[in-house]
């Protein structure tokens, strides 16, 4: 059991899509004749299966089959956290990232259940890291696309 701290990080699942894809955004792709390339038990994978209901899911066992099954044609998009995809894009001439995402992803700090004190430690910290501009430097700096610092607690 565990306890989160304050978000530090945000970013979202979205969709990639062939250059000739029809798919302009995340409301167009829970279509009948739809496929949707995910990697198999990811976090894109477990919401898709809960959230869509007339697209098709397509597994593969990793981001690069994913991308396969999208450029063999046999998926019409492919679903991941957007920095994930990003990294994809350039792999597949013309693919197109969504611009508007189905989920979000926060990224926490863990600390082990019953530990307040650590809790409030470390969610200080991440405020603190947040406000100085710490986040905002290390995500530029690791040159992560796709990804933002967390509103803080009073957004």
């Amino acid at each position: 059991m565990v306890d989160f701290s304050t978000p530090y990080m945000q970013s979202d699942f979205t969709y990639l899509v062939s250059g000739e894809s029809t798919v302009r955004a995340v409301a167009d792709v829970d279509r009948p004749g739809i496929r949707v390339a995910v990697v198999r038990n990811d976090a894109s994978d477990l919401r898709l299966t809960r959230l869509l209901k007339q697209a098709e899911l397509v597994r593969a066992d990793d981001i690069n089959g994913a991308i396969e099954l999208l450029r063999a044609s046999r998926a019409d998009a492919a679903a991941a956290p957007r920095p994930v995809l990003s990294a994809q894009v350039a792999k597949l001439s013309g693919a197109r990232l969504l611009d508007e995402g189905f989920a979000l992803i926060s990224y926490a700090v863990v600390v082990p259940k019953g530990n307040e004190g650590w809790l409030a430690y470390v969610s200080e910290f991440v405020d603190e890291a947040k406000a100085s501009g710490l986040v905002s430097r290390t995500i530029e700096s690791a040159g992560l696309r796709g990804v933002k610092v967390a509103p803080s607690r009073n957004q």
